[in-house]
């Protein structure tokens, strides 16, 4: 697992921890992994930053590489409100000539929201208020013979449930996952996901709630090289379906965390 992956994991299973809880503190905040503390390497990093901040605030995925994105990503160092450095070699000693310059840091930056509203309203959107609604997810991979639901607990499909937080995380998404224990005793598998209704999933949350629910089925394609991804959400008294061949699961993840994410924050329907 990368160094960048590990921090978005960080961010994640914080913000999860205690579902529901409001992730206003969370929502103009970005981290990425830069080397040294330089302002040369700080402002380099600030573009996409900045990116994903839009993008979690707004609630509308669609932003992501939106070339009038540009001008605003040249003069990000202007909307930052704060920002840190942490060390990852912490505890290290410093053991050559080059000191501190060529040191792994986490960045965290905090931009201000009031010059973030302001910048999304020149781009014709608006800040999606917290708390957010909490989404549960019912998400099922069959790779061959291979198939599983995601759980929020359990040995199987780790890298995938790690993933799947660390995306939700950078769109500002609450998720609920079913546990292990939830989903032998409802019997739901990846093959029963495409008629499952959330009233027939609702069982396996064992109490908790939810605001709605996003139900997924993954499958990998060996001709194509690629997940066909169907991800499907009630909202509205409608439900709504959306379909795509992505070359990861990590890019399934996103894309259907986020056309959640823009459906829910009234941006429209994913694509």
């Amino acid at each position: 697992m990368s160094a960048v992956f590990k921090t978005f994991l960080a961010m994640a299973l914080l913000l999860f921890a205690g579902i529901g809880h409001s992730l206003a503190d969370e929502l103009y905040r970005a981290q990425t992994i830069v080397t040294g503390t330089g302002e040369a390497n700080r402002v380099e990093a600030l573009g996409p930053l900045l990116e994903e901040v839009l993008v979690k605030v707004s609630g509308a995925p669609k932003l992501a590489g939106d070339p009038r994105l540009a001008p605003f990503k040249a003069k990000a160092k202007t909307l930052v409100g704060e920002y840190s450095y942490h060390d990852q070699m912490s505890g290290i000693p410093i053991h050559d000539e080059q000191g501190t310059r060529d040191r792994p840091y986490d960045l965290t930056v905090d931009f201000d929201p009031a010059k973030i509203a302001d910048t999304l309203k020149q781009l014709g959107l608006k800040p999606w208020a917290a708390p957010r609604p909490t989404l549960a997810v019912f998400a099922g991979l069959q790779q061959g013979t291979n198939s599983y639901v995601i759980a929020a607990d359990g040995d199987r499909g780790t890298d995938q449930r790690d993933s799947l937080l660390a995306i939700a995380a950078k769109r500002g998404m609450p998720v609920l996952l079913p546990s292990t224990d939830a989903l032998k005793k409802t019997g739901v598998d990846p093959a029963k996901l495409a008629k499952a209704t959330p009233a027939s999933l609702a069982s396996a949350l064992e109490g908790r709630s939810s605001d709605t629910m996003l139900i997924g089925q993954l499958r990998w394609n060996e001709r194509k090289l690629g997940w066909d991804a169907q991800w499907r959400m009630d909202l509205g008294g409608k439900s709504h379906n959306w379909r795509l061949l992505a070359p990861t699961y990590d890019e399934a993840f996103r894309r259907g965390i986020g056309g959640a994410a823009q459906m829910l924050s009234g941006n429209g329907e994913p694509k």
